[in-house]
């Protein structure tokens, strides 16, 4: 048994135990509270470096994790429309699990809770809280949470959640604080990164401006120039369709002219109403015209089938209104892929705009080329009017009347030939100086585009069309009235004895030939009907060295396809 002198000196010892062991665990303390400042440091450092968006928001998930020693982190990015998540990154998630618990989350249940009140969030066991709906097949389970609201610029961007603590412990108010400094960063490191993609793509769209300018200016034709339109927006896009249309001169509707991606035979050639169609749409408002699913969008015709596996699309006008709308161009995404944003649809426009722009001063100069040639005419015209058509008209005159003095008859003849000659010289070369650039094209697209279009209140449905191919420069205006003939007689047949209730023309030419093909559904041609329709087509297809095929699809209806050669020089 101690003395009162050995507890005197025992009892301070307790005490000052006591005193170390709560000193040291206060030094614990501070250095865990030291170790993780330097952890949030470095954190905020990794994360303010990052410039592209993915990368960063990836950085980010990584950090939250690690701060606060969570299993499983996300960073769910809350969509266009505000009340769902249009994309989530995970951590601790394998890609296996991922496979197995199918679509990722739309931000229903305790994540759509952030959303719709973007407050800290912090929950013991996620399951008893009002809003759980619980985990699909193949999820891992979860019970501790924390989750946190990313404001970029007072608009809330999206959401970190934070599940299963390690150690089974619960995420406490330092954790909540941690991770909400973190957030913070977060916000300015996406806000960067977002301003820093925005100026590489304004960039990319300025320096394709550039191109399509410096290839008109330098002569390129006007297909070149909107197949350059075109490959540039699908790829600075993101697109897997582009596709341009301009008007069909004579008529109210657009021909798609060129088309580059996927499926892109599918739409070049056709000839577009302008309703029924976002091109059209877009060209009538002089505004863009998007869509989020262009496959089952109510304004677009779904005859012809062209956007089988599209989703998001978009339509901006080529010009402005006031400067005149010059076309059209159509991009697209595969279905399933994010609609044009706003920002996107705006830097498109004003790509549009300067393509027009430099359309139009590219048309200027060649009109000014154009004027200056026939200016050089006209000067030559009246050269020779004034210096050689008085000489050869004077030279004429002498032979004719010297033609009276020769008696054989063989000299007379080729006398008089020679005037006839200097005659045709006069009339053909000279005059014709001042005629040759007056020659307009034959307009045979306008002329099939008004027969379809004056055919359709008669048939009830207004047919598809494709026209590809220089129909206007390399169709002489002789074979372009038998087309439209032979067009007009087929589309009447249609109407009269056909009960089609969809019908398409293609009208294409290689320069070579030129191939006119009428399709209908209807109940086919009978065996006793009359067929002098058909007779009169295959006499036009014969002159011109041609011919009439006629095909019986085992789906019914028939298909004509009418073909003849071009001249060649």
């Amino acid at each position: 048994m101690e003395t009162p002198d050995e507890l005197r000196v025992l009892l301070p010892q307790l005490k000052l135990d006591e005193l170390l062991e709560e000193l040291q665990a206060r030094l614990d303390a501070a250095r865990g509270t030291r170790d993780r400042m330097q952890s949030l440091l470095e954190a905020l450092l990794s994360v303010g470096r990052e410039l592209d968006l993915g990368q960063a928001l990836r950085s980010i998930v990584k950090a939250a994790a690690t701060l606060v020693d969570a299993e499983y982190a996300a960073l769910g990015v809350i969509g266009p429309d505000g009340g769902t998540l249009s994309a989530f990154h995970t951590v601790g998630i394998t890609e296996k699990q991922v496979a197995e618990i199918g679509p990722l989350p739309e931000g229903h249940g305790i994540l759509g809770e952030l959303i719709r009140n973007p407050q800290p969030l912090r929950l013991e066991k996620l399951s008893q809280h009002p809003a759980s709906y619980g985990f699909p097949d193949g999820h891992p389970p979860m019970n501790s949470f924390l989750g946190v609201p990313i404001r970029v610029r007072d608009q809330v961007f999206g959401n970190l959640y934070l599940t299963e603590k390690r150690g089974g412990l619960q995420f406490d108010e330092e954790d909540e604080a941690v991770l909400s400094t973190l957030a913070v960063a977060a916000g300015v490191a996406i806000d960067n990164a977002r301003l820093y993609e925005d100026s590489r793509l304004r960039e990319r769209w300025l320096r394709a401006n550039a191109e399509i300018t410096h290839s008109l200016m330098s002569g390129s034709g006007r297909a070149e120039a909107l197949h350059l339109i075109a490959e540039r927006a699908q790829e600075i896009s993101g697109s897997v369709l582009a596709a341009v249309a301009l008007p069909v001169e004579g008529s109210t509707s657009l021909g798609v002219e060129i088309a580059v991606g996927l499926d892109a035979d599918a739409h070049r050639g056709l000839v577009l109403p302008l309703r029924g169609s976002l091109m059209g749409l877009a060209f009538s408002a002089v505004a863009p015209v998007a869509s989020d699913d262009v496959t089952h969008d109510a304004r677009v015709s779904p005859e012809p089938p062209r956007f089988h596996g599209l989703g998001p699309a978009v339509a901006v006008p080529i010009g402005t209104g006031g400067g005149g709308v010059r076309g059209v161009v159509l991009l697209a995404r595969e279905a399933g892929r994010p609609v044009y944003s706003h920002k996107e649809t705006e830097m498109l426009q004003g790509f549009a705009a300067q393509a027009a722009i430099a359309m139009e001063l590219a048309g200027r100069r060649q009109d000014a080329q154009l004027v200056a040639v026939l200016q050089d005419r006209d000067r030559i015209a009246r050269d020779l009017h004034d210096l050689a058509i008085q000489r050869l008209f004077a030279t004429g005159m002498t032979l004719q009347s010297a033609e009276r003095f020769i008696e054989q008859p063989e000299a007379s003849e080729r006398v008089l030939r020679a005037v006839d000659d200097l005659d045709e010289i006069i009339r053909s070369s000279i005059f014709g100086l001042r005629a040759r650039g007056d020659v307009a094209g034959g307009g045979l697209r306008a002329r099939t585009v008004q027969t379809i279009g004056q055919a359709a209140p008669v048939l009830g449905f207004a047919p598809s069309m494709r026209m590809e191919g220089p129909l206007d420069t390399d169709v002489p205006r002789e074979i372009g009235d038998h087309v439209v003939a032979v067009l007009s007689e087929a589309l009447t047949n249609i109407a009269r004895h056909a009960h089609a209730c969809l019908a398409g023309v293609e009208l294409t030419t290689d320069g070579r030939e030129i191939r006119l093909t009428v399709w209908d559904d209807g109940v086919g041609i009978p065996s006793d009907g009359r067929r002098s329709g058909l007779r009169n087509m295959a006499e036009r297809a014969e002159q011109l060295g041609g011919e009439l095929e006629i095909v019986r699809p085992d789906g019914g209806g028939v298909t004509l396809e009418w073909h003849v050669p071009l001249p060649t020089e």
